[in-house]
Formats: structure tokens, sequence, C-alpha cells
């Protein structure tokens, strides 16, 4: 991917994937022009969940996978883990400290997930979410929170995140310079769609994630999932 000329940087769940027509049809689109689009697969999934879900819809091996919400990247045929990027992640994190902190909250169920390198909870109560998150940052442990969903808690290594990882991945290859779409469909897709690139929310996007201000980097599709994608495509880059 080093010096990428084009580039997809797309959410799974809801954007690349629900809608197997308007996915087939974006991918024959992209076959058909004479450059090579990099993919950039970023998920809440875990690692394993991911790579099911790619052999599951058929979907092209990603050059770069970024999973558990931005915490975890993958890069290459092989998928190898980034040392680096993983260094940075869990140089100060504290997973058993946070569970701690989480457990007097009746209305915090812990999701259960196969991987340490980020603390996730189903919570229905804004309250009880911004009391957790109080409780944290009075007792100064680093972390980043993304609530998506109205249920879906995620409690994230601070400096973690869609948008910080993509950042890393773009400053990591040089491809700065690329033309490149960004996708998604909710809450924690946010900040990497804001982060000033073009940018997509499909025409399925939560509600949550339509509360962003009007921006003429971020294209609102009326198609929903990958047929959204390809109406932004063709909007930012109609070449």
């Amino acid at each position: 991917m080093k010096e990428a000329t084009h580039i997809l940087a797309t959410d799974l769940d809801g954007t690349l994937v629900g809608d197997r027509k308007g996915l087939d049809g974006l991918l024959e689109f992209y076959n058909k022009q004479k450059f090579t689009v990099s993919l950039i697969y970023i998920t809440g999934r875990h690692y394993q969940s991911a790579l099911s879900l790619i052999q599951e819809e058929n979907l092209p091996v990603p050059d770069v996978l970024v999973t558990d919400v931005g915490t975890e990247i993958h890069i290459g045929a092989p998928l190898k883990k980034d040392l680096e990027w993983e260094n940075k992640m869990l140089g100060q994190w504290q997973p058993e400290a946070i569970d701690g902190f989480a457990a007097p909250f009746e209305g915090l169920q812990k999701q259960d997930l196969p991987v340490t390198n980020r603390c996730s909870y189903y919570a229905e109560d804004i309250k009880i979410v911004e009391a957790f998150e109080n409780s944290l940052t009075e007792a100064g442990i680093p972390h980043r929170l993304i609530y998506s969903g109205g249920r879906d808690l995620d409690i994230l290594p601070a400096g973690s995140g869609k948008g910080s990882a993509l950042e890393y991945i773009l400053d990591k290859f040089s491809a700065r310079e690329a033309k490149i779409l960004v996708a998604g469909d909710s809450g924690n897709d946010k900040e990497m769609l804001t982060l000033g690139h073009p940018s997509v929310m499909v025409g399925n996007a939560q509600p949550e994630l339509l509360e962003c201000p009007e921006s003429k980097m971020i294209f609102r599709a009326s198609k929903a999932c990958a047929g959204g994608i390809q109406e932004a495509w063709t909007h930012f880059h109609p070449e």
C-alpha cells in the first residue's frame, strides 16, 4: 500500500456490508477503473470476528485491517499485527482497573469478547455512561470512551479510535496525497469521518451520526451501505 493513489477506508457492518447487490456493484465498479483502490477495513469487530465476516461475505482481503474500534492494526496479505501501534496502545492501558470501576454500575453489562485491548459493555442509560466516565477520569485512568447505537460502550486505550488509527496508517504508508474516501454508519465512525478527508455517511446511517454538522467534506448518501459508498466515490472522485 506504500504511496497508494486511491484508498477506500471503510467500516464493515452496515457500511461496506449489509446490501449484497450494492456491494457487488461497488466491487465491479472498482474493478473497471484504471487505478487500483487500496482497501482499509476499520471495524469494531475483534480480529477473528472480522476475518469470519470477510470470509462469509467473500470480501477482498484488505491492505490494512483495523479492528476493535481502532486499537489493533493488521497489515499486508498475512495481516500481520503492527507492533508499533500495539505498543503505543498498551503503554498505559489498565483493563483490570477499568473493569473494577465498572463493577458497581448495575446499568453496565460486560460484553463477552476474547480480547484485552478494549473494555466493552452494554449500556442503555447515558447518565450511567457519564457517571462511569467521571469515575475513570477522577481516578486518573488514561482512556478513550466511545458510546454508539444507544447501547455499545467501548473504553479504549488513550490515543486510540478509528480516526487515530487511520491517520497513523496514512502517515506510515506515505499516503496523504492519495484520493481517499472514508465511509461509516454509526457513532464510532464519527472521529474518522470528521478528519477532513472526503467522507460518506451511508444512507442507512444511525441518527447519532447524522447529528454531525454539515460539511462539504461529508457526503450524506441516499443509498444504503456499499451503494452509498459508490455514490460518494463518484461525487468526490468523478474521473
